[in-house]
């Protein structure tokens, strides 16, 4: 497990009446435990955060599932396969070869949000609360919002599953934990976080089965139209599922086997995206793995932490250099602010310390495999799209009619992003203009405008290589009369 920065918990579930070693002798889950230690912090801290810097106020994007008292307080979630959106539940659907005598385990990981809140006695002798203290040794605390890590594992023989669904609880009990400063105290509190698993398997054919893990938010919100910033406390933060199992292998959902696509296909993921985790295997007819890492962020097939990073290092993965430079660059005092709001920033930022240069130097990149480059496209033709890669559809020409206008490459439009789960950066540009660069119609037949933004010096930067801002048609207002997409 990662550094967390406070207590953790696990534990470990088996089926009802069923006899089932939980530790498993060259467990399969370590084949992916780095990247899903990435996936469990992608949200909360991979880079050392200040409370004062305003960016870090909007928290927790990925794998929220929150009550559905809340989540649902204006109305269903809109499902999505993967991304930053909050939602109550999470579902994986996969294809599984197995035998008839398999045995599926699930590993559900999340954060739990803890809150750090610095206290000083008043002259009643009473604590009080208060933003920052400074111990009697000289360091710095400050009242934040931490996370700690929690995960369950269940079992269930395969033959069990066929004969209906199996439902374990996954809660996160409250906790208190007081440190003594002396000059007064800090005191974390994690309320009770309600949630429950539900497996399901269904026989297609002759040693292939599909499987479905749901994981739902069971509480219910104290207050409904509270801010999210409160409904967090209950919440399931950076969800994620892990599948392995004995005498069974999963099929890649992102590149099956020839004979398995249509079913493959059938296959509806909600909220979250499963992948093969672990290194890529051989396999006669397509891809398939002994481990799957179920996230809500979307990863390639076979997920791998650059073997450069040293450790818990921001991301591990190919940006690990240009914030490790970032790092660099922060004053005394940023330091100083970030080692006192969270123990994960101190730690990074002591690795960043003492990292030896020839450590450094390896993060500058390295080539993993050499190929003939690719003839340049055309000049007018987007970076980011290739004609003919999607039958009937061509995301510059193609157009959404929004509000009764029409809108396409060109058209101008004002940004609406969803107040409830919203990504974290479009939050900030509620209200800004910019113009539509191409529209896009997802795998789950929902779509999406890419825009960049009016006023952002980077524009052109961005629509050369392809980096746009992506949002719904009902988050986009179409602007006057230019509103015509570009020929």
């Amino acid at each position: 497990m990662a550094d967390t920065g406070g207590e953790g918990g696990t534990a470990c579930v088996a089926a009802p009446g069923q006899d089932i070693p939980m530790a498993l002798s060259g467990d399969p889950f370590t084949e992916v435990g780095a990247v899903a230690d990435a996936v469990l912090y992608e949200g909360y801290l991979l880079y050392p955060y200040r409370r004062s810097s305003a960016k870090n106020r909007v928290r927790w994007q990925f794998g929220v599932l929150l009550p559905r008292t809340w989540v649902e307080a204006d109305g269903p979630v809109a499902e999505g396969i993967s991304g930053s959106a909050d939602s109550w539940y999470q579902r994986t659907e996969c294809l599984v070869r197995a035998a008839p005598d398999a045995v599926l385990r699930v590993r559900v990981r999340y954060l739990q949000l803890q809150r750090k809140q610095v206290e000083a006695p008043g002259e009643d002798g009473r604590y009080r609360p208060v933003e920052s203290l400074r111990g009697d040794d000289g360091t710095a605390h400050l009242s934040f919002d931490e996370a700690v890590p929690y995960e369950v594992d269940l079992a269930w023989p395969l033959a069990e599953l066929l004969h209906g669904p199996r439902t374990a609880e996954v809660s996160a009990p409250p906790a208190v934990h007081t440190e003594e400063l002396g000059a007064g105290r800090v005191v974390r509190r994690r309320e009770h976080v309600r949630a429950h698993t539900t497996v399901a398997a269904e026989k297609l054919a002759d040693g292939l089965y599909r499987l479905c893990v749901r994981t739902e938010n069971a509480g219910e919100a104290a207050d409904a139209r509270a801010p999210r910033a409160e409904a967090l406390r209950q919440a399931l933060l950076a969800a994620h599922t892990l599948l392995t199992g004995e005498g069974l292998e999963f099929v890649s959902q992102t590149d099956p086997p020839a004979a398995l696509r249509d079913r493959a296909r059938g296959c509806r993921s909600a909220f979250t995206f499963p992948v093969l985790g672990g290194p890529a295997g051989e396999s006669a007819d397509g891809a398939t793995g002994a481990v799957l890492l179920s996230a809500p962020i979307i990863l390639p097939d076979h997920p791998q932490v650059a073997p450069e990073s040293p450790g818990d290092l921001h991301d591990a993965a190919e940006i690990d250099e240009i914030l490790t430079l970032r790092t660099m660059l922060l004053t005394d005092e940023e330091k100083a602010e970030a080692r006192a709001t969270d123990p994960r920033a101190a730690r990074i930022l002591d690795r960043v310390d003492t990292m030896p240069p020839e450590v450094f130097a390896n993060l500058h990149g390295a080539i993993r495999s050499l190929a003939p480059a690719a003839e340049a496209a055309c000049e007018a033709r987007p970076a980011w799209w290739q004609e003919g890669g999607d039958a009937g559809l061509s995301p510059t020409t193609d157009t959404v009619t929004v509000d009764g206008v029409p809108l396409g490459t060109g058209s101008r439009v004002r940004l609406n992003p969803r107040l409830r789960g919203a990504d974290a950066q479009d939050m900030f540009l509620v209200g800004r203009t910019a113009e539509v660069a191409a529209v896009f119609h997802d795998v789950d037949g929902s779509v999406h405008l890419a825009v960049t933004v009016d006023d952002d010096p980077a524009a052109e930067l961005h629509g050369w290589y392809g980096r746009f801002h992506y949002f719904r048609p009902d988050e986009l207002e179409p602007l006057g009369d230019s509103t015509e997409p570009r020929p």
